[in-house]
């Protein structure tokens, strides 16, 4: 019978998003833009995992700025992971922001954020167990975690 294993190599120097619920690595992919990068990414997607039962990774070879409130919006779960010269030089854990400011746009057509173009969409966490957060001006519920999507 064929070897059905995966072989993904390591990488020097770069980032790895770890943890990543599995399906939502696609959304982070496009939320960071990566696709514009001029270096190596890879998804691997449900992966088997001790902790999830399956999850997703990103591996960047090449480091650079990463929005980590709005990946802590996107996944709290996942982990971010730096390597430099094949070491491991820093991990983050991310966890849900307590104000996010234009990651997702309020939905409400009457809210201020709606109708002044140049003014910030904010959210506040209302809820840390249900992962609720509000907009700041009229305190319409942004979308539900299981349906987020950036906009």
């Amino acid at each position: 019978m064929p070897d059905r294993s995966m072989k993904i190599d390591r990488i020097e120097n770069g980032i790895v998003i770890d943890h990543i619920k599995a399906g939502n690595s696609v959304k982070i992919y496009n939320y960071l833009n990566l696709a514009g990068l001029d270096c190596a990414v890879a998804i691997i997607k449900n992966v088997k995992s001790k902790r999830h039962g399956y999850k997703d990774l990103i591996k960047i070879e090449n480091n650079l700025d990463i929005d980590l409130e709005a990946l802590g919006y996107l996944d709290p779960d996942a982990t971010i992971t730096i390597i430099k010269n094949g070491e491991i030089i820093d991990k983050k854990i991310l966890k849900l922001p307590d104000r996010i400011k234009n990651i997702v746009k309020c939905k409400n057509p009457r809210c201020i954020s709606s109708i002044e173009q140049d003014l910030d969409h904010v959210f506040e966490l209302s809820d840390t167990a249900g992962a609720v957060y509000r907009c700041v001006y009229c305190q319409q519920e942004a979308v539900k975690t299981e349906d987020r999507v950036l906009s």
